[in-house]
């Protein structure tokens, strides 16, 4: 990739993460990127084709595979407090607001799969897990998918909410949520009547 497509693509996604796709136009990219738009449209063929370009790169797609949730102990408690940390250490604001931003109904049947690989990673790699500590015989036999899915949701949520609001819906830090949330899944919601 040379330094202008480069720059093209950088000033794109930015763009994007800021905007969104819609409010994006080509000559706000353009001068982003410090060229003219014959420039840009020499280089690609269209918005959607920069888009896509900078979504196969791995600065700009989140670099979640199931290599990062290797560092497993085989105790559930930091193990998924360890899953937890590790998307969120990776899906950061700036990426929730681009996923946000790269939607849009003109981009979507094509980035919807890029970005589908982000949760299609960590939940292939929360249920391989679950079977592993099953055959261990650290865990009953459960719907693996769902639990995966269920704790899946619950860091999505904090982290699409942290990304969108800050600390308008919650002040316990990013440590005390997992480590409560980890808790919580674990030893179920106590009943009036076992406190």
């Amino acid at each position: 990739m040379d330094t202008t497509s480069q720059k093209i693509i950088d000033a794109t996604m930015t763009l994007i993460r800021d905007k969104g796709y819609v409010a994006t136009t080509t000559k706000d990219i353009a001068r982003a990127a410090g060229v003219n738009e014959c420039t840009l449209f020499r280089k690609f063929k269209s918005k959607k084709d920069i888009a896509l370009s900078g979504m196969e790169q791995e600065q700009w797609r989140g670099n979640l595979t199931p290599e990062v949730f290797q560092d497993v102990v085989w105790e559930l408690q930091p193990d998924l407090e360890m899953f937890m940390n590790v998307y969120m250490d990776k899906i950061t604001p700036d990426f929730v607001n681009l996923s946000i931003g790269l939607r849009a109904p003109q981009l979507y049947e094509e980035a919807a799969p890029l970005i589908m690989k982000i949760p299609q990673a960590f939940l292939s790699s929360l249920t391989a897990y679950f079977v592993k500590m099953e055959e261990l015989g650290k865990l009953p036999h459960l719907d693996f998918d769902c639990l995966a899915m269920t704790v899946f949701s619950t860091t999505f949520g904090y982290t699409f909410l942290k990304a969108s609001f800050g600390e308008q819906l919650s002040s316990d830090s990013r440590s005390d949520f997992v480590k409560k949330s980890v808790e919580t899944l674990i030893n179920g919601i106590p009943t009036a009547s076992a406190i």
